[in-house]
């Protein structure tokens, strides 16, 4: 995947990760988080045996791993 992929499915992972869970973000730790999700989401897909076939996948993948990010970062607040 090129870098100008990723960094725009990170953004919308974070993007969509911050809306579900009803927080307000900038645009830049959106798109951290989506980053961050993305690596955490595709490690745990792998582990799972799932794959991500299309950009649909990925973004859904990425956004439950920024949702899990997310989460552990506010339980350790």
């Amino acid at each position: 995947m090129s870098l100008i992929i990723f960094l725009v499915v990170g953004l919308i992972a974070g993007a969509l990760a911050s809306w579900i869970l009803g927080r307000q973000q900038d645009l830049l730790v959106n798109l951290l988080i989506g980053i961050i999700g993305a690596v955490v989401g595709g490690l745990l897909a792998g582990l799972l045996g799932l794959g991500a076939y299309n950009i649909i996948g990925e973004i859904i993948i990425a956004t439950i791993g920024a949702i899990i990010c997310i989460l552990i970062w506010q339980r350790m607040r």
